[in-house]
């Protein structure tokens, strides 16, 4: 989630979102616990840029709202609210908030050496349990690699694809949208992976 807590152990939802309102610092919530965000890498924010950019680009004109890394998602009403790298909103509720999406159509996570497994495990069974998301998109920042969750007619159903050439296309049929992988890499330059990181585990689905 985060490296750090303030001093205090517990908090209510109400004591939690005054102590991050007022704060310059992000935090999670969970349960009760609230969690500092780490801050991330140059290639990092420039992948959630391009991201921003492709999907305001689309949706921003059919009234949708696209928000990255600074905007809580109500992840679980008054239990669970993380900060989403990216995460797009088109329900006219969410206009109506100031500080959170609780009705999210797509979600982006861009991966870290610190998030990897919180992200392609916790988060994801927590997203999945949003009744509005129609989609979970999680991208590596260490290589062409991008994993995408979308769900089906049969709420409980989810399928499960992922890309890894930039010539690959990203379809998102529930949004009546598609895009090549290269646009989320644009201007990207990769590195060696962090000792001890694989972007994607031996035997994802």
């Amino acid at each position: 989630m985060g490296l750090a807590q303030p001093e205090k152990t517990h908090y209510s939802v109400a004591e939690y979102f005054e102590l991050d309102n007022s704060s310059e610092t992000r935090y999670e919530f969970y349960d009760g616990e609230v969690f500092a965000m780490a801050g991330t890498t140059k290639r990092h924010n420039r992948i959630v840029r391009n991201l921003d950019n492709l999907f305001t680009s689309r949706f921003a004109p059919q009234g949708c709202g696209v928000f990255v890394e600074s905007v809580k998602l109500e992840a679980i009403k008054n239990f669970y609210y993380p900060y989403p790298d990216v995460v797009l909103t088109c329900d006219p509720r969410d206009a109506q908030e100031e500080y959170i999406v609780a009705h999210p159509s797509l979600i982006v996570e861009v991966l870290s050496k610190s998030t990897a497994d919180y992200d392609k495990d916790f988060k994801l069974k927590k997203y999945k349990s949003i009744p509005s998301l129609q989609y979970y998109l999680i991208v590596s920042q260490y290589g062409c690699s991008v994993e995408m969750y979308g769900r089906t007619d049969d709420d409980n159903i989810w399928t499960y694809q992922s890309f890894e050439r930039m010539a690959d296309e990203i379809r998102l049929p529930r949004l009546d949208f598609a895009f090549p992988v290269a646009d989320v890499y644009q201007n990207i330059t990769f590195t060696a992976l962090p000792d001890g990181f694989a972007p994607f585990p031996e035997n994802h689905p």
